[in-house]
């Protein structure tokens, strides 16, 4: 591997994306190695640490919100990004600038061994190790309250499960995912998340599989550190309204506090109940009020999470059979008397059940099946050949997504459409629309 004379923005993104080319997954050694090279940045830092199958990135947001909400500075290191990669760096709820990504990326570079990768050895990082490393170095140059850190993959392997301490873990719901990488049962899978806990920080989790709460309870006892779970018996949805949905909880003393959430998707509050439970067991001097929680979860956006972009057109960024299950739950609450569905999918997942559920749920008057930009997206024949499967139901093949979307949302007829299957998917859609080329 010989070293590129880097000078510009691009030529920066465009590397780390070719990085998937010549490096592989390291050890949670050589990346503690390396963070330790770096400085040990994150040992500056008051670090959230994030991690489940779904929900992570929503449960991050309303974190973040809601101690904004209270005064607090807060950096979020999240993934993947819908349209621009700095999306993944947010400090005060604002990107970096395009110099400071570079200069930040050219820090981290300079600092390769190139002599021992010039003949094939030495330590690379991956993509995501090198943005979380980037991350580290960009976040300890703030004066910030907190550190929000969402794992990539898993948790106990995963390159942000590298840093030294915590002040608290959150799990959220876990289900069956990259079960090549993480394990085919539920309670693997959920050892590999319980990774994160550490010695010095308790754990807020999602009580929703037994099999995952066993897990995680286990964990916290050999420590022992305190476990903190909330299931779906400590908060109950009140109504839903047009654009936003009232619940209640528990906080602190009170019981049935009334708070509410600007989105129409079901599946958030259970991520809202838990990123309250996480803030009230962070906040042991009890200076965030219930006030400052009402603000921060009215106020939290977090994109392509059953996102409006145009009217009447939702993107969703349900990608796996439990995200699908959360994103139907959502679609039978809307009131409307028609509905499209826009789907595409990435080949490692497991579409023939996403497309069973979408299918079966007989919620969509037609489906429009579209072939996403990228190497990983499946194959328009594949997609094909399962839909043959269900011979009642309409569908149309796009072999683009601009295609798809243009032609949706101009013969709708007054149905609502949604977009599911892959944050990819919801990525390509926001750019289109953001470019007007739809």
């Amino acid at each position: 591997m010989i070293k590129q004379h880097i000078t510009t923005f691009e030529q920066a993104v465009k590397y780390l994306y070719n990085t998937p080319k010549f490096t592989t997954k390291n050890s949670i050694e050589d990346t503690r190695k390396f963070l330790h090279k770096l400085g040990d940045p994150d040992q500056k830092l008051r670090i959230i640490h994030v991690a489940g199958t779904n929900g992570k990135g929503s449960t991050c947001a309303y974190m973040r919100s809601i101690l904004e909400a209270a005064g607090k500075r807060v950096a979020v290191f999240t993934s993947p990004h819908l349209v621009d990669v700095r999306e993944r760096f947010l400090i005060n709820g604002k990107m970096p600038e395009k110099e400071t990504f570079l200069e930040t990326f050219l820090y981290l570079y300079d600092r390769l061994d190139w002599e021992e990768l010039a003949t094939g050895k030495g330590y690379h990082p991956t993509f995501f190790e090198y943005l979380f490393f980037m991350a580290m170095l960009l976040f300890s140059k703030e004066e910030l309250d907190y550190c929000i850190l969402e794992t990539g993959l898993g948790g106990r392997l995963d390159a942000t499960n590298s840093v030294a301490k915590k002040e608290l873990a959150v799990i959220t719901r876990i289900s069956l995912e990259h079960v090549e990488y993480l394990g085919d049962t539920i309670t693997v899978i959920a050892g590999e998340k319980a990774g994160i806990m550490h010695s010095s920080a308790p754990v807020v989790y999602s009580d929703v599989e037994p099999e995952a709460s066993a897990v995680f309870k286990g964990r916290a006892a050999s420590f022992p550190i305190k476990s903190y779970s909330v299931s779906k018996n400590c908060y109950k949805i009140l109504k839903f309204n047009k654009k936003t949905i009232d619940f209640s909880l528990q906080y602190r003393y009170d019981s049935n506090v009334r708070f509410s959430i600007s989105t129409i998707a079901s599946y958030q509050v259970e991520n809202a109940a838990l990123a309250v439970r996480a803030i009230e067991v962070l906040d042991e001097s009890e200076e965030i009020t219930v006030e400052h929680v009402r603000q921060g979860l009215k106020s939290c956006f977090w994109a392509g999470r059953m996102e409006e972009i145009l009217p009447e057109v939702y993107v969703d960024g349900a990608h796996n059979e439990d995200g699908i299950r959360a994103f139907l739950e959502t679609v039978a609450t809307d009131g409307c008397d028609g509905r499209k569905l826009l789907f595409s999918v990435v080949s490692d997942k497991d579409y023939e059940s996403m497309v069973a559920k979408l299918v079966g749920s007989g919620l969509f008057r037609e489906i429009a099946i579209a072939h996403m930009k990228g190497e990983r997206a499946a194959s328009l024949t594949c997609l094909e050949e399962i839909m043959r499967r269900y011979p009642g139901c309409a569908y149309t093949l796009y072999e683009d997504v601009g295609t798809a979307l243009r032609e949706l949302v101009a013969g709708r007829d007054g149905m609502r459409v949604y977009i599911a299957g892959s944050l990819y998917l919801v990525g390509e859609i926001k750019e289109l629309v953001n470019h007007d080329q739809f």
